[in-house]
């Protein structure tokens, strides 16, 4: 396996515009109709060229070379010894090498390890965030698996602030397209069938007011607000409950609307 960001000369964290700009400055070096080399040397520099590029040009090809290239091949000799990334990581006790731990097990099939390991940072490391140690795509992609690796143990209140996270970087900028509507129904299900007597009440308030920001129809916000009264009421608290009842029914009040201004 070839490094691509050694073939177009830009270092790992370079931008999408630095390796467009990188690619067509070497273009113009090794295309075989302008390069000062034989045809046969040129065309075989510009394929891997272009192979290169292709790669690191979309996000999802490029995270995929990311995390195999540079975990197989973030190997050298120290002592004429070969380096093992994984023990490495595991003597490391600090928060970026913890979290790039979670995600080094979950690509080789250690999903109860990283599991634990993200249960235990959580837990033990106030403001624990893995979205900060790695690029956006890395964090969407992993941060599904891991997902619904918690939902599998039932983790479902850490499995819905993950699946928030990425529901947001989305609307900020689209990066799962067509397999977004399963990440909304993913997220939809542990809303309204898992999350219920799994946490707290308080907890299970928390998600269910977060769920009302992240673009769901006015039908499931309804329905978020009809739980939540019930909830807050068996509490004991009634006034907040009356106040969710109450735009519970703006919203489906909204929602007909609507559907009658759709339908004229």
């Amino acid at each position: 396996m070839e490094n691509c960001y050694e073939i177009l000369g830009v270092h790992r964290n370079a931008s999408a515009s630095e390796i467009r700009r990188a690619f067509r400055q070497k273009a113009k070096q090794f295309h075989p109709d302008t390069a000062q080399v034989n045809n046969s040397e040129s065309a075989e520099a510009f394929r891997r060229l272009v192979k290169a590029y292709d790669v690191l040009s979309d996000a999802r090809q490029r995270s995929i070379f990311d995390q195999s290239f540079f975990t197989r091949y973030h190997i050298h000799h120290r002592h004429g010894e070969s380096f093992d990334y994984h023990t490495w990581l595991m003597e490391r006790q600090d928060e970026e090498s913890r979290s790039k731990l979670i995600f080094w097990d979950l690509m080789h099939h250690r999903e109860n390890e990283a599991v634990a390991e993200f249960k235990h940072m959580s837990v033990n490391y106030a403001g624990f965030s893995l979205k900060k140690w790695f690029t956006r795509e890395d964090f969407m992609d992993y941060g599904y698996i891991l997902a619904e690796e918690l939902t599998i143990r039932g983790e479902y209140y850490d499995a819905f602030l993950l699946l928030e996270q990425i529901i947001k970087m989305e609307y900020s900028y689209e990066y799962f397209r067509l397999f977004f509507p399963e990440v909304m129904e993913f997220t939809l299900h542990i809303l309204k069938q898992n999350i219920e007597g799994t946490v707290n009440d308080e907890l299970v308030l928390d998600a269910w007011e977060r769920a009302l920001d992240l673009g769901f129809t006015p039908s499931d916000d309804a329905f978020f607000l009809r739980k939540m009264a019930c909830l807050y009421k068996k509490m004991g608290d009634d006034r907040t409950a009356c106040i969710c009842l109450e735009e519970a029914a703006r919203t489906s009040c909204s929602r007909k609307a609507m559907s009658t201004e759709s339908a004229d």
